[in-house]
């Protein structure tokens, strides 16, 4: 019954992965929040700081590669952000996976080590199956299959125009419901607090100052880099991008949907990329309502929490330092 309420509780935070993350390849240090702890990551190396139930905390280490390092041409415009959001996502889920197994393994510290379950290989497959899958359904099929039955009642919908608004809406409607009704349950609200902890800690590092609890305590829960603001932008600029289409059948409308989610994808992070250095411009107003949403995704962390995000950064700095990195925290 644990390992059920475990695997739910790991299969929610998974839907919202994507939102969890930060940062970029090409930045110093980004970030995720996990269950109950926070993973930092690097250009070279990612750590994580998982809160025990006593207090204490279990840190984890690993090199990291850069893909533009080993490939070149992932380093180009667009073709950069799906190229990192594949690595950030893949990072995140193992990072994910460790949080959930730390708990399933204190919870069976007397079972014997034959007889204890974890999230496998087999289980990982299966979540990230059932992630795409609801993906797709809830905000490709679902939006189009009601904005096509709006469209043969009102016919000012039969036009690109006006069925892609409507459409982008009822997709934008069921994110901010979704990230809402996730926001009520108690361990995800745990889990946007450690967002919270992650954020303050990256702004606190970024003014190269010494990164302490009371540092990082100072500054605001939102970041411009968040993966909050880049979903958030995902979904404002299909609306313009499906209006560039000419008239098509429903399942052709669904594949292209499909289909452009990584030219997308691409473009909305050159987007967010460009605002977070320009913040005076006018893709910076472009990404404010992502800032908005992460007054949801992101809470005020306990200093607890803000720590675990500290420990994390300081566990990556010791690979970083080792493989030629200047990075530090003093």
């Amino acid at each position: 019954m644990k390992f059920l309420r475990h695997h739910l509780k790991f299969l929610a935070a998974l839907q919202l992965l994507p939102a969890l993350e930060s940062g970029e390849e090409t930045t110093l240090v980004g970030g995720q929040a996990v269950m109950e702890g926070v993973m930092m990551r690097s250009p070279h190396a990612w750590g994580i700081a998982i809160r025990k139930p006593d207090g204490g905390m279990i840190v984890h280490s690993e090199p990291l590669e850069r893909l533009s390092d080993k490939h070149k041409w992932t380093g180009w415009p667009i073709i950069r952000g799906v190229a990192t959001l594949g690595q950030a996502m893949t990072l995140g889920y193992r990072a994910l996976q460790f949080s959930a197994n730390q708990f399933l393994e204190e919870e069976q510290k007397d079972v014997p080590k034959e007889e204890q379950v974890k999230i496998s290989g087999w289980v990982a497959a299966l979540n990230i199956i059932l992630s795409v899958g609801f993906f797709i359904l809830a905000y490709k099929w679902f939006p189009l299959v009601v904005t096509t039955k709006l469209s043969h009642q009102f016919h000012s919908l039969d036009n690109r125009f006006g069925f892609n608004l409507v459409d982008g809406l009822i997709r934008l409607g069921l994110f901010l419901l979704f990230i809402w009704g996730m926001s009520r349950m108690k361990d995800i609200r745990r889990i946007f607090e450690y967002h919270g902890g992650e954020h303050k800690t990256v702004f606190a590092f970024e003014t190269r100052e010494p990164v302490t609890i009371a540092s990082a305590q100072s500054f605001p829960t939102w970041h411009p880099r968040c993966g909050t603001s880049f979903l958030m932008t995902v979904m404002l600029i299909c609306i313009p991008v499906y209006m560039l289409f000419p008239p098509m059948g429903f399942w052709t409308k669904l594949l292209v949907r499909v289909v452009m989610l990584p030219v997308i994808a691409g473009v909305s992070y050159e987007i967010i990329r460009y605002a977070a250095r320009k913040q005076s411009s006018l893709f910076a107003v472009m990404t404010a309502p992502g800032l908005w949403l992460q007054r949801i995704t992101t809470q005020p962390p306990s200093d607890d929490q803000v720590e675990c995000a500290i420990r994390a950064l300081d566990e990556a700095f010791v690979i970083e330092k080792a493989r030629g990195g200047e990075l530090t925290l003093a």
